[in-house]
């Protein structure tokens, strides 16, 4: 299925598709010593609004499913689909903006542009993809940066933020086109303990708001943050556990 100009519709009159599907997903890369399996035969659905934690060593496939989810990928066989999209069968030409305007991604190390002002990168997916009038950006942005608690810091070059406020920063870039997903790739992982739990935390509201919240951690207490973990282990799902029970659900392995 190939996406319109518009915002993917993430209704569901049944109210029983997921709004993520994976179905016997795998993907594996070349390398000099032969091809290297990163993920194999995934099955996986997450619903609307979850805020869902990938879990697993490093290499265990957590980056490369995430990057699926997003369409920053493609997988060598079986279907990814996203709210009715089937993501691995978008044209390239076609796949920015669908991402743009339905996936908001945060970066490990922020990836904010250091020429430009803190709301000044905020804007920026707003620019790529047309998504409201270019006279209503800046206000959106300075809206955006209050509701993750740096709206003081808009003017200023991310050079001038710690940490914490850098990542505050990307996620209000994430959430710029108000898509309903957001994934984020190890988004504690350059953070002290105090910082990390309350980005945990912007998460967790976002995720109340109704956005779908899927992160690659190797965060130990996250159970009483997170709604279900999705372990991995040499590319494979091995356990989906929901955060309150602790038991396995169904369509997490």
């Amino acid at each position: 299925m190939q996406p319109d100009s518009q915002k993917t519709n993430t209704s569901d009159p049944t109210g029983n598709r997921p709004l993520i599907a994976l179905r016997k997903v795998g993907k594996s890369y070349s390398t000099p010593a032969g091809e290297f399996p990163a993920l194999r035969e995934i099955d996986l659905e997450i619903d609307s609004g979850e805020f869902v934690a990938l879990t697993g060593r490093s290499g265990s496939g957590k980056s490369t499913l995430l990057n699926l989810i997003g369409g920053l990928d493609r997988p060598n066989r079986g279907e990814v689909i996203v709210a009715g999209v089937s993501v691995h069968q978008v044209p390239e030409n076609a796949l920015a903006r669908w991402r743009g305007r339905n996936v908001g991604v945060v970066f490990q190390f922020f990836q904010l542009l250091p020429t430009l002002t803190i709301a000044e990168n905020v804007m920026l997916p707003m620019d790529f993809c047309d998504a409201r009038p270019a006279r209503e950006r800046r206000a959106h942005a300075l809206e955006l940066l209050d509701r993750v608690g740096i709206a003081e810091q808009a003017d200023k070059l991310p050079s001038a933020l710690s940490g914490g406020q850098q990542q505050r920063a990307a996620i209000a870039r994430a959430l710029a086109n108000d898509p309903p997903i957001v994934i984020a790739d190890e988004p504690t992982g350059n953070l002290d303990s105090e910082t990390s739990r309350a980005v945990l935390g912007l998460f967790r509201r976002l995720s109340d708001r109704g956005t779908t919240v899927v992160i690659a951690t190797h965060e130990r207490d996250i159970s009483g943050v997170i709604d279900r973990t999705v372990e991995l282990v040499d590319g494979t799902v091995t356990a989906g556990l929901s955060a309150a029970t602790g038991r396995p659900e169904q369509g997490g392995e």
